[in-house]
């Protein structure tokens, strides 16, 4: 298990929320890999990641076998944690519309950490 700071800690291990807009993945589109910040786990690839004007990152879609989802404390929502470790992600949205497969992954930029595919 990768070192975590604190805020990531607050975030992935104690399931909090970074601010809205704040994340470094909110608006960033490139072709990669998002991985499990804390295990280092595939969890998104950047085809499925879509623009969904909330403040954080959104997906429609995660790697086979990547994501868990288990119902939130709150009794609302669904929560989104990594398979392997079970760190939190953030949440997962249905009905919705932004993309065809009407799902949307809201995640937290702090509990991912982005790997480029391009070649340099």
């Amino acid at each position: 298990m990768n070192k975590l700071t604190p805020e990531q800690e607050r975030i992935i291990v104690h399931k909090g929320t970074e601010s809205p807009y704040s994340g470094e993945y909110d608006s960033f589109f490139e072709d990669g890999v998002y991985v499990c910040r804390r295990c280092e786990t595939p969890l998104y690839r950047s085809d499925s990641k879509f623009s969904s004007g909330c403040g954080w990152p959104s997906f429609d879609s995660e790697i086979e076998n990547a994501v868990h989802r288990i119902p939130d404390s709150d009794g609302r929502r669904v929560e989104i944690v990594c398979s392997h470790c079970e760190g939190h992600l953030g949440h997962v949205f249905e009905g919705e519309r932004f993309t065809p497969k009407d799902t949307r992954h809201c995640v937290n930029s702090l509990s991912m950490q982005f790997i480029s595919t391009l070649k340099k």
